[in-house]
């Protein structure tokens, strides 16, 4: 009976694994079978697409990459990778792609000859001015340029690919490069950081750490033979085709380099030894040159500006420091300058007071790589007014806008200042009611420019609890403000509400809209970005948060025009929201303050927090 047994339960076995072998063989038959008419119905596609017949969509241009992932067939489009050359991003070796930005809609420059009107009038405010000129001082009413000073429209301001001073150029308008491939509205979950350090205080406990929260990363594309002249750079980034390099002054007392997409440095952090709140700036000419301005005094000394030549990381010229002819003796440099190509003049604002003019007398031989500055002609220019003293500040820590041969300065006295740099005369001013770090932004709307601003709140000069916060649009002719938009602002001591950082002006799909971020408000530690109507003020929408913000929103686009912000806050968060709607698409916890205002080449936005970490998130 158990013999039987146990030839029936291998009968059964045997049975089983032959019905598993026919069924097997049947389902490797169908696979095969199918695969081959998916294959030939993929080839028939591909070669009809090669020869344009497959409709009026063979027309369309295809984005770099696409076309030879199609060749590829059905299957490696259902199982492709993501790699290096995917949605046009990059080059072939790699390298991050940032299409040239919509060439705008021309808008020339009128005839600019700014005045004065009732109420604008610089005495009306009892603004005196002095003029020094290589260390002697001169009659204010004698000065007169060397050489014409005359901007042109920002995005005239370089020819460098990339994000070369603090919002980009002279109108202040442009914190992005190219244009981002929007294929996903959301960040990429894998970005790459870099730890930075700290440096200990010279006044108060504690230290100073990561990012500064008027500083912004620079990137920059480098001409290929300046590229191959910065002996400074490791080999293999001095080699590679289409570097684009991303410089970093931060609160350690170091600049960082590093390659945009990796992260991997392209050489060694430079120890400048003092504290970096500010962005600094490269010159516009595409001479390899980084002016950057500390924020507070060190072990090393007072607090200066250095000129540092980026071919082998030296400095070769420093300034600012043990200032005599100051009013104010707060010698910190937290503005982004700018430079005039044409008159090669260094032009920098300080919170001492003093607006510098340098003629830098630059040399640079591109195909030896010798690059020297030897300055002259050292223009100095100071203000004093009835804001002064210890309540109200002199010194301008905002960075400045230049229209042609005029600068506005807006100061740590509620002072917007319109001053000729031809002339060194003032010719008008308009009372901003507070400590101004809120950079002025320039738009030209029918022909006519207009500046866009707002205050801080420091505590202790209207109110030590709320105030009303005023976000103006100033006619840069006059002065004259156009419209008010108020928001009610709590503020702390050393910790101020209002607008700290600075607002961007829309273009293209956004062209009739500014974005405002407001700290503090509506509660004592929530913060607001308003997206406000142009011609009116009024509001369009609002995004609350609960924590405030002080950086500055990032306007990009894609190639059709639409819109795009990303705003970061205190509460660790960076968002990626509609321009047009206001609607959240994504957020990111980047595990630290980010007071720091991003910069975008392309998709990639970098931003660094004081958590002590750098950022580059691919975004869309």
């Amino acid at each position: 009976m158990a013999k039987r047994r146990r030839r029936r339960s291998r009968n059964s076995r045997r049975r089983r694994i032959r019905n598993a072998i026919r069924i097997t063989l049947f389902f490797l038959i169908v696979v095969a079978i199918i695969s081959g008419i998916i294959l030939l119905v993929s080839k028939l596609i591909n070669k009809g697409g090669e020869t344009g017949d497959i409709g009026s969509d063979a027309a369309i241009e295809q984005p770099v990459g696409q076309e030879q992932e199609e060749k590829q067939g059905f299957f490696a489009r259902l199982f492709k990778k993501k790699d290096k050359e995917q949605d046009g991003l990059f080059d072939e070796e790699g390298n991050p792609l940032a299409t040239q930005p919509p060439e705008p809609t021309p808008t020339p420059l009128p005839e600019f000859s700014p005045y004065s009107v009732a109420g604008t009038s610089p005495s009306d405010f009892g603004l005196e001015t002095k003029i020094e000129v290589d260390g002697s001082e001169m009659d204010a009413s004698q000065y007169t340029a060397a050489d014409v000073i005359d901007f042109e429209e920002g995005y005239k301001y370089t020819q460098l690919e990339g994000v070369i001073t603090f919002r980009g150029n002279n109108f202040r308008d442009s914190p992005s490069y190219g244009t981002a491939s929007m294929t996903e509205k959301k960040f990429d979950t894998s970005p790459w950081t870099f730890t930075v350090g700290s440096m200990q205080k010279m006044y108060g406990s504690g230290s100073w750490s990561g990012c500064g929260w008027t500083g912004q990363p620079l990137i920059v594309k480098w001409p290929e033979a300046t590229r191959k002249n910065i002996s400074a750079m490791y080999d293999w980034a001095r080699e590679k085709e289409g570097l684009v390099e991303v410089i970093y002054a931060t609160l350690d007392g170091h600049v960082y380099f590093y390659e945009l997409t990796s992260g991997e440095y392209t050489r060694d952090p430079l120890n400048l030894g003092f504290n970096y709140k500010g962005a600094g700036a490269l010159d516009p000419r595409g001479y390899p040159i980084l002016y950057v301005g500390s924020g507070v005094d060190s072990v090393n000394g007072r607090s200066r500006v250095k000129v540092v030549n980026l071919i082998d990381n030296s400095v070769m010229f420093e300034f600012g420091h043990n200032e005599t002819f100051a009013n104010r003796g707060w010698h910190m440099f937290d503005s982004s300058p700018l430079v005039s190509a044409e008159t090669d003049q260094l032009i920098y604002p300080g919170e001492n007071g003093i607006l510098y003019i340098i003629h830098l007398n630059t040399k640079y031989n591109e195909q030896t790589g010798e690059l020297s500055v030897d300055p002259d002609n050292i223009v100095k220019w100071k203000y004093n007014g009835v804001r002064s003293g210890s309540r109200y500040w002199l010194g301008v820590e905002s960075s400045a806008a230049i229209i042609n041969n005029y600068i506005f300065l807006a100061d740590n006295g509620g002072n917007l200042m319109c001053l000729d740099l031809n002339t060194l005369k003032l010719v008008w001013v308009q009372d901003v009611l507070d400590d101004t770090n809120c950079s002025p932004v320039v738009d030209v709307e029918d022909g006519h420019p207009y500046i866009y601003i707002s205050t801080s709140f420091h505590y202790g000069w209207r109110s030590y609890s709320t105030a009303e916060i005023p976000i103006f649009k100033i006619d840069a002719e006059t002065g004259e403000i156009v419209w008010r938009t108020d928001y009610t602002c709590y503020t702390v001591q050393d910790l101020s509400g209002g607008v700290q950082g600075t607002i961007a002006v829309g273009k293209n799909k956004l062209s009739d809209m500014i974005f405002v971020p407001v700290a503090r408000t509506p509660g004592a530690s929530s913060g607001t970005l308003a997206a406000l109507k142009k011609d009116t003020g009024e509001v369009i929408w609002e995004k609350e948060t609960s924590m405030y913000s002080w950086s500055s929103p990032v306007d990009f686009y894609d190639a059709d025009g639409n819109g795009y912000l990303l705003y970061c806050n205190s509460g660790f968060n960076m968002f990626l929201i509609d321009g047009k709607t206001g609607e959240q698409l994504d957020y990111m916890n980047l595990g630290g303050n980010i007071e720091a205002s991003p910069a975008m080449y392309g998709n990639y936005a970098v931003v660094g927090t004081r958590a002590m970490r750098t950022y580059c998130i691919q975004v869309g």
